[in-house]
This record gives C-alpha cells, structure tokens and sequence, in this order.
C-alpha cells in the first residue's frame, strides 16, 4: 500500500515539511534509503544522513533543526518522539499483513482440545489433550502446546516453541523460536547418593502483551506459579527461573538470569547477562546496567545500579577510576611501606 506524507503526518498527529504528496510504501534505514520509502531520525550521531539519503520521507522529532548550509531532498513529518512513531508505523504496516488461518494436515490437534476461530495451526505443531487455543492466535510449525494448557487470543508462537502442560498463557503474547515455558524448575536436594530430584508441580503464568524471545526459558514452580506479569519483555535466552514474579512492564535484555523466587518489581530494565539472586525482592523502576550481579535486595524504587555485586550506579563509576589506577596505588603504597619501615629502623637506633 501506498500512503503520503499528509496522511502520515495525520496519523501520527505531525507536520510536514516538504511535499504533503510525497508518496511511500516501503521503509527503510535512514543510511539505506531508496526512494518511495520512509525512515526516521532519532539519534542526532545519524543526522548527517539526512543530508545523503535517497528516503522520500524522514520522520524527525518536532525541535530538530537542520544544519546551515546543508540541502536534503526528503520531506519531513515532524512528530513528538521520532522512535515512539516509526513503531507505531510499524505496528500499523504489521497489522495490514493478512494472517494464516486453518488447521494444516499435518498438525495434530487432540479431539478434546478447544480451537478458537480464525487460528492457525501449522505443519507438525501439537495440540494436546484439553488444551485450549483462544481466537486468532497462531502456532508456527513445531510448536506445541501440551495438555490442559491455555494460550489466550491472537498470540504467536513461533516454531519450536513449547508451552508444557497446565501452563496458562494470555492474550497478544509473543513467543519466539524456541522459547519454553513450563520446564522444570532447577530443584534436587542433596543425599549420600547423590541429588534427588524433587518433583516441581506448580505452572507458569504468563500474563497479556508480553513477548519473549528465542531460547529463553520460563520454569514451571515447586508450587503454585511462576508469573510472567503484564506487558513483560524478555530478550533471548533470558533464564526465568521457578516461583519467581516478573512485574508488569519489566524489561530484560539478553542472557539475564534470575534465580528461584526472587520478586522483581514493575518497570524495571536489565542490561545483557545481569544476575539476580534467588529469594530477594527488587523494587519498582530499578535500572541495572549490563553484567551486575545483584546479591541483595534492592529496597529503593527508581534506584540506578551496576557491578558486581551491584552498587549505586554513580559509586560504581567512581570506584571503576580507582579500580584502573590500583597497579600504580599499589606501587605507590609499597614505596611508602617501605620509607616507613626504614624510619622506624632509624628512630629504633
């Protein structure tokens, strides 16, 4: 399809600079613009593309100012926040993208089980015993949803996901290639002959709009659930581990890893490989920067933390311009262990 600048600029509640008819149907990459395609400008460091680029249209934020002296040929739609209105255009292009519908050949799908209407289930996925598929929602090949378990309404699970039995699953929730929920829980108690494995009969909850990514893995509780809460979103291979709470809204990038039990709070964000300890409560808006392994728990809401174990986010800096000067602070404190040493000696004589 086909739209103008005037129309997006309408949709987005923006305004044009440039030619109201420029048309596009196709986006692209500010650096990568053809013509008849859309991109944005959100970072100032890709600015200067603005001036190369072949996009017939560039969405930029309401205050950007062009530099002195420099042409471009794109027409601007000038909207709030750049980002915020590409992925709304993106949602919008999602959206007009027809869906499969229809059970494939080849799928099997238990005769107890309940498909709602306009589902997709496609070459080898599985759909056990009492299951239940709400409308709209479609399972890629190879994707299985084993007994009694519940996906809700227009989800997607990509192939090779596996949502194991009596795991609950909401509505518009994402699952990519992959992802498995459900698996047990790390759970074995130590005897004279070895680890007993001790029998994890609890469910994974995941509740509506939340996205998971590739190989992440969200393990079924000892008892009761493992929640997933609203609006969650988890990058590949993320560890969710048994009884633990992800609060609505929470944000993990990849390899983050948290420990059985702990609670997370809400619209808190995880940089790559961050480490939470299990069985410790981490506040509301909490912000860990990328590898900090979190021991303890995190009390104050919105508070900033980095290292391992974390600290205050400004701490940590001011003890890393120490930590890169600890070979010369130790030469120096060698050197004046040694002056002391031979004053000693001489006030001694």
């Amino acid at each position: 399809m086909e739209f103008s600048a005037k129309q997006i600029a309408e949709y987005l509640q923006g305004t044009v600079d440039g030619n109201p008819e420029a048309a596009v149907k196709s986006f692209a990459k500010i650096e990568e613009g053809v013509e008849g395609a859309i991109s944005f400008l959100a970072n100032p460091k890709y600015a200067h593309y603005l001036y190369e680029t072949k996009s017939s249209v560039v969405l930029v934020n309401q205050d950007f100012t062009p530099e002195v002296g420099k042409t471009y040929t794109a027409t601007l739609v000038r909207v709030p926040n750049a980002y915020e209105a590409i992925a709304k255009l993106l949602s919008l292009y999602e959206q007009f993208k027809g869906k499969r519908t229809g059970v494939h050949a080849l799928a099997f799908v238990a005769d107890t089980a309940k498909i709602g209407e306009n589902c997709y289930i496609g070459p080898f996925a599985y759909v056990g015993e009492h299951a239940e598929i709400g409308d709209g929602t479609q399972l890629y090949p190879h994707a299985v949803v084993e007994e009694r378990a519940k996906v809700g309404a227009d989800c997607i699970l990509y192939p090779n996901v596996s949502v194991y039995h009596d795991c609950i699953v909401g509505n518009r929730v994402i699952l990519h290639s992959g992802c498995v929920i459900g698996a047990d829980g790390f759970g074995f108690a130590p005897s004279p002959n070895g680890y007993e494995k001790i029998p994890q009969i609890g469910i994974v909850t995941i509740e509506d709009d939340v996205e998971i990514g590739a190989n992440a893995c969200v393990d079924r509780s000892t008892m009761g659930s493992t929640y997933i809460r609203r609006g969650v979103k988890l990058d590949n291979m993320v560890q969710i581990a048994h009884n633990v709470e992800v609060g609505s809204h929470t944000v993990m990038s990849a390899q983050v890893g948290v420990a059985g039990s702990a609670k997370i709070g809400e619209w808190c964000m995880f940089g790559g490989q961050v480490g939470i300890a299990g069985h410790i409560t981490v506040a509301d808006r909490t912000m860990s920067g990328a590898q900090a392994g979190i021991a303890g728990s995190v009390k104050k809401p919105a508070t900033t933390i980095q290292g391992s174990p974390a600290i205050n986010a400004k701490d940590f800096m001011r003890s890393s311009v120490v930590f890169k000067r600890l070979p010369e602070m130790y030469t120096e404190l060698s050197d004046l262990k040694k002056q002391v040493e031979e004053l000693k000696a001489q006030l001694a004589k």
